[in-house]
């Protein structure tokens, strides 16, 4: 009898257990934070940064470009690799997010431009306008996630009409060397803040 009763009770704790295995299940493990989410936001300005540098090493020529073409991009200056330690998150995915937004303003108006002039780079620009989109997209996700709030970027003000192939390529070679330094940094701010994303996010 003792044994048919610890069978018994044998029994009716391991279905105690199977009825307790999905609250199990769902309770564990701990939800991981959403790293994956800017692993995918450095990887992705990592594709782009490669396209824009391919851009300019095809495209290079001997002259120097003029400066200051463009006089709405965003500041790099003021952007040093001491302050991405000190990066918050909400603001600075804002600012990166306004960021691209003027810069795909930028590389829409150099598309149109190249498209009149029958510029040579005109496939790989196309190339780099969508790997943008998709840039600011996923960045916009990972802003609604974390309840950063969206800025309204800057108006952009672009040189007047280019009436020879010649502007066009400085004005090209002035925005891919400032996109690049700008990916550069974005890579690394979005490196650095990935520690700040909490499991909630």
């Amino acid at each position: 009898p003792s044994l048919l009763l610890l069978d018994s009770s044998s029994s009716l704790l391991f279905s105690l257990l199977l009825a307790q295995l999905p609250v199990f299940t769902s309770a564990s493990p701990v939800p991981p934070r959403r790293t994956g989410d800017m692993d995918r936001l450095s990887n992705q300005t990592k594709s782009l940064m490669k396209l824009t540098q391919e851009l300019l090493r095809e495209h290079a020529f001997e002259s120097d470009v003029e400066p200051h073409r463009f006089r709405s991009l965003p500041e790099m200056s003021n952007r040093s690799a001491n302050d991405l330690n000190n990066l918050e998150l909400k603001p600075t995915l804002s600012q990166l997010h306004a960021d691209l937004k003027l810069y795909e303003h930028h590389f829409e108006w150099l598309n149109r431009v190249s498209k009149k002039h029958h510029h040579p780079a005109l496939p790989k620009l196309v190339e780099v306008i969508k790997e943008m989109k998709s840039l600011i997209n996923l960045l916009h996700r990972q802003m609604q996630r974390v309840d950063a709030p969206k800025l309204t970027p800057a108006t952009p003000s672009l040189p007047p009409h280019l009436p020879y192939q010649f502007d066009v390529l400085q004005s090209s070679q002035e925005l891919l060397h400032h996109f690049k330094l700008f990916c550069d940094w974005a890579i690394r701010a979005f490196i650095s803040l990935k520690p700040k994303i909490t499991p909630a996010q």
